[in-house]
């Protein structure tokens, strides 16, 4: 269910892009797809599962096309394209990582690795799809917290399983986790502190 969730989602974010590059249907639906599956797929080679997972579910691939091409006859109607791509990619990006740790946790690997998948899968897609549509990548915005709630809401969910919580309870949270750091990074304007320059004394 979570990977048919961000799927949707992460396929809307990659078609209000191919709008904004005012692409044709075809291409529409390739950034849909790659943003849709790409994270996904990139955790699913590193954990050397029998099969990436939408191999098993083309319906995800045109789940994905479907969006594309209702975002391609309905994207006129928004009235500011970009500010809807940031709120989707938001819930996207906290159910993605959730289905990341998810799959982690089912694979049994070593907390880190959880943690670290659950990145990936967050990530990735959105990664390709602003590299490919010569985007700034959202995951580089200056001082917003994206990684960093990736990583936060993976690491609660981490901390929920070694503390004896069941594994729904720690993918859930670890959704609401990443949807409110990033909310409130973008809402609030909560920030890491960027690294300044300093100018350099001369030594005598």
């Amino acid at each position: 269910m979570l990977d048919y969730s961000s799927a949707l989602i992460f396929a809307l974010t990659g078609a209000l892009v191919a709008s904004r590059l005012q692409l044709d249907p075809v291409g529409f639906v390739f950034m849909a797809a790659m943003t849709a599956v790409g994270g996904g797929t990139l955790r699913d080679l590193i954990l050397n599962r029998p099969s990436v997972f939408w191999v098993d579910r083309p319906s995800l691939i045109l789940l994905a096309a479907a969006a594309a091409l209702v975002v391609f006859w309905g994207a006129h109607l928004l009235e500011n394209r970009y500010r809807w791509l940031l709120w989707l990619d938001a819930f996207a990006l906290a159910v993605a990582v959730a289905a990341g740790v998810g799959v982690a946790l089912a694979a049994g690997v070593s907390p880190v690795v959880v943690v670290i998948m659950g990145v990936v899968t967050g990530t990735f897609g959105g990664l390709m799809r602003d590299v490919v549509g010569n985007e700034l990548p959202l995951i580089l915005k200056q001082g917003e917290l994206y990684i960093t709630a990736a990583f936060g809401g993976a690491a609660t969910a981490v901390a929920l399983i070694w503390a004896g919580g069941g594994r729904t309870t720690a993918v859930l949270t670890c959704a609401v986790v990443v949807l409110v750091l990033r909310l409130g990074s973008m809402v609030l304007g909560w920030r890491l502190p960027t690294y300044r320059p300093r100018a350099r004394r001369d030594r005598r």
